[in-house]
């Protein structure tokens, strides 16, 4: 089961996106649909019954979109890379992914590829698509600017540290003479859990950095999980509501648990709702309130 899951934060077009991206890449699935309920609309604004999350795979790897209003927007600090087997196949990628977006690099040749490029699609997501066949077709990459810079050996290590069976796979260093300082890092690549994520540096004069618009969903067995995750990651960082947070380096975590999200799609509406106004109250989660919110327990 994927531990780590990569979740984006639209203003009202989640549904709209994911049949677009499930429309591009091959092994895709929309895997289920959340409504806002009464507790969620009233926080949130959005009107009850309208499409709260879409969960979803994309090359077999899942995600879940968001619909949260008009609060964050994505940014190129945080992208997804994409590898393509062939030429026919990233040509057409590029064309879907970048009409009516933004080109961030232009789709050509470059020292490290015969094609790449990177582009925000028409709803702002970014993604860097490279001629190259990989064993994970979609990869988060991690952009460390502004503040951030030169931080992403250190965010990488801190990262591994905090999940059994992850590991630092390589790091490309840039040189004297670069566009950056002699040994930060050019492209880095590291694994949790068995999940490839990708890091980098740039000290470029970037006018944007991590939001809340892509975080990440950290499906968590027990509480003794939970507790030691949502310790390790708000030191020097941030808590949020209902089980998010912002590390030291500012990008977005949701410490959650693996129950919540079936608890979360419950037919039983009443079950749902009652889970919902627990966990909007909610900063580190609580399975054990959780579950007695869902059981009925207390009313």
């Amino acid at each position: 089961m994927q531990k780590i899951i990569p979740h984006l934060w639209y203003d009202d077009k989640a549904e709209e996106a994911v049949d677009f991206y499930a429309s591009i890449f091959k092994n895709s699935k929309k895997v289920s649909v959340t409504r806002y309920g009464e507790a969620g609309a009233k926080v949130s604004g959005r009107p009850k019954g309208s499409v709260l999350t879409v969960t979803f795979e994309l090359e077999g790897q899942r995600f879940i979109a968001l619909n949260g209003g008009p609060l964050f927007s994505f940014t190129p600090a945080a992208s997804f890379f994409v590898g393509c087997e062939s030429a026919e196949e990233i040509n057409e990628r590029w064309r879907r992914l970048s009409e009516g977006g933004t080109i961030l690099m232009e789709f050509d040749k470059y020292p490290f590829a015969e094609k790449y490029g990177w582009a925000q699609d028409k709803y702002g997501l970014s993604w860097q698509l490279i001629l190259a066949n990989r064993p994970q077709k979609i990869t988060p990459c991690l952009m460390f600017v502004g503040g951030q810079k030169g931080k992403a050996e250190e965010a990488m290590n801190q990262y591994v540290s905090l999940f059994p069976d992850s590991a630092l796979i390589r790091i490309e260093r840039y040189g004297k003479g670069g566009p950056d300082p002699e040994g930060t890092v050019m492209h880095g690549v590291f694994s949790l859990r068995g999940q490839e994520f990708i890091a980098m540096d740039s000290a470029l004069p970037h006018a944007f950095g991590f939001t809340d618009a892509i975080s990440f969903l950290v499906a968590c067995d027990d509480q003794k999980e939970i507790d030691k995750l949502w310790k390790k990651f708000t030191a020097g960082g941030e808590e949020g509501q209902c089980g998010w947070l912002k590390d030291k380096y500012g990008l977005s975590w949701q410490i959650s648990a693996a129950v919540l999200s079936e608890m979360l799609a419950d037919p039983d509406a009443a079950k749902s709702e009652r889970v919902m106004k627990v966990l909007l109250q909610m900063k580190k989660l609580d399975i054990k309130a959780l579950r007695r919110a869902y059981e009925g327990q207390g009313e």
